[in-house]
């Protein structure tokens, strides 16, 4: 029999590991504006997600229904070059804990976020789902996306093995409130937000930014991002497996449109209202040319992107403008 009911309801008890990041923060939003009641958080200091035992003790401790494990360690490329064993080594003890405490504690339903960094460095662009261990990835940050993959089969190893319904969600590059501003170790939007914002306040006649401005990012707004989680986990379980296989089960998740980093920056100028010029300092890396993902799969399944590059800027721009004094702290 077909089943066609939303599985997510209001007493659902879900697992959102991770809500105090960006990402989980913007997925708790969601949840609670969908009608959810019972959603359970931990802070870091309540839950050492690298724990096995603490891990397991929680999982066994609580009747958890759905988990959206979105907690993970993040950086920019000046902090996956500069740490790249914290990348590996806690993002796979962090995924590895908690799908085998869900699988142990009888969890049914989870989802798990990825990124869209998981791709060879060169493939063809739009990067479709099937482009996964086509090829070398980014060396700036091979050992994130190593962790990412992992988190990927894991999920369909259990599912091959035990029958559980575990999936993977793939985002493009995400920028919102709750992002990571900091100067050296944030994303490029929250990095070129503050450094140009800066470069306004200090009057500076020309604001320089890494690389030559060429690569081309696919950028999308972190609360589209959760509407899309959201919607990817309430999936009925007939409906996401008609669109997915069992060894490649991840879906993307991204607006399906791209921009160069200097056409980012112009844009950001205007938002901010900053009349000086941009500097490329060239000695410094691209990263991959172009990360563009083929999102036909999501749209399939009846979702797409609702807000705007220039809109979700601005409204960025206001969350930042708005907690600038905490940033600094």
């Amino acid at each position: 029999m077909t089943n066609h009911i939303n599985p997510l309801q209001a007493d659902t008890a879900i697992y959102l590991a991770g809500h105090r990041g960006m990402v989980g923060a913007a997925i708790l939003r969601k949840l609670q504006e969908k009608g959810c009641t019972n959603i359970i958080t931990r802070t870091r200091s309540e839950l050492d997600l690298g724990d096995q035992t603490a891990v397991g003790d929680f999982f066994a401790e609580n009747h958890i229904d759905y988990v959206i494990l979105a907690a993970a360690k993040v950086g920019g490329i000046q902090a996956n070059i500069a740490c790249p064993a914290d990348f590996i080594y806690q993002n796979l003890m962090i995924e590895a804990n908690v799908i085998h405490a869900a699988w142990r504690t009888g969890v049914q339903r989870l989802l798990f976020l990825g990124s869209s960094c998981i791709y060879p460095k060169h493939t063809r662009q739009p990067m479709a789902e099937s482009a996964l261990l086509t090829g070398r990835l980014e060396p700036t940050n091979e050992p994130y996306a190593i962790a990412k993959i992992a988190g990927i089969k894991l999920c369909e190893s259990y599912n091959r093995q035990y029958g559980t319904h575990y999936r993977s969600a793939m985002p493009t590059n995400l920028y919102g409130p709750n992002d990571n501003f900091h100067a050296e170790h944030s994303h490029v939007i929250p990095a070129l937000m503050r450094r140009i914002h800066e470069a306004r306040v200090q009057g500076a006649s020309a604001v320089t930014i890494w690389g030559t401005g060429k690569a081309r990012r696919e950028f999308l707004h972190v609360d589209d991002m959760a509407d899309a989680i959201v919607y990817i986990m309430a999936l009925p379980d007939d409906i996401y497996e008609q669109n997915t296989e069992p060894m490649l089960s991840h879906i993307n998740v991204g607006s399906g449109k791209d921009i160069t980093i200097r056409e980012l920056a112009e844009i950001l100028c205007e938002v901010i209202g900053y009349h000086g010029s941009l500097k490329f300092d060239t000695t410094q890396p691209d990263g991959t040319p172009q990360k563009l993902l083929d999102v036909s799969v999501l749209e399939k399944l009846g979702w797409q992107a609702k807000t705007g590059l220039q809109d979700g800027l601005r409204l960025t721009y206001d969350w930042f403008l708005a907690n600038e004094t905490r940033l600094r702290t």
